[in-house]
């Protein structure tokens, strides 16, 4: 079954050109021309990622995503015209797994679905180890679910993927530039703090102190490493 994507511009004429050149490659793909549309779409379908302006008439890209994380993981990757670094960070802030920021190259887009979607479905069918026990949580690999005291942790797919790489190396210390690598499987022009921001983020839902992280620890000038206390 094809994977199913949700544009979400206010621009017609980009929506039309990434739609056409979308469905030239097999994906399903429909079309939401501001926030308030996109809502309407996402609660009455499903779809396996989303690409999301940030400035859209109605309800603004941050919103949504911030709206449509409250109930779902679905990758979403954010489109901005401002270049200011602040903005991109901010969609992350927010939930997106990646972002782009405009004018962008179709090709470079197509990768980045592509990769993720790649991670997101070799996890789900991923056989052998299947769940990553811990002393405080657990790691489903084949459910993709983190479950901690009972009770699911919610992780977006980036953040999954991140902590699945380094629980399931524990010891191994991962310089930003690997992980950007490993996690995002393409050339991410140095913007590093993408890793910082995941790593944070990952830290504030899975760590009892997040200032003071028992599991995902900084190996200063080199990058991050999982400790497992059991």
């Amino acid at each position: 079954m094809a994977n199913k994507i949700l544009i979400v511009d206010d621009e017609p004429l980009l929506v039309k050109g990434l739609k056409y050149s979308l469905e030239q490659d097999g994906y399903t793909v429909d079309a939401a021309y501001d926030g308030k549309e996109a809502l309407d779409k996402f609660e009455k379908d499903d779809f396996d990622l989303i690409i999301l302006d940030l400035m859209l008439p109605s309800i603004d890209g941050l919103e949504v995503c911030q709206k449509i994380r409250q109930k779902s993981q679905v990758p979403i990757i954010m489109l901005t015209a401002k270049g200011e670094d602040i903005s991109k960070i901010l969609g992350l802030e927010y939930g997106a797994d990646d972002y782009l920021t405009k004018p962008f190259n179709i090709l470079e887009l197509k990768a980045r679905i592509k990769a993720i979607l790649r991670r997101v479905n070799t996890s789900e069918t991923k056989i052998g180890e299947q769940v990553i026990k811990m002393d405080d949580f657990t790691i489903n690999t084949l459910g993709r679910k983190v479950i901690a005291k009972d009770k699911e942790i919610n992780l977006t797919a980036k953040e999954f993927d991140l902590l699945l790489l380094l629980a399931s190396n524990p010891g191994k210390v991962f310089s930003r530039e690997e992980l950007l690598k490993i996690i995002w499987g393409y050339e991410y022009f140095g913007d590093l703090r993408t890793v910082d921001v995941h790593i944070r983020r990952l830290r504030e839902k899975i760590e009892k102190n997040s200032s003071q992280p028992e599991y995902i620890l900084t190996k200063w000038g080199v990058g991050y490493y999982f400790r497992n206390k059991t």
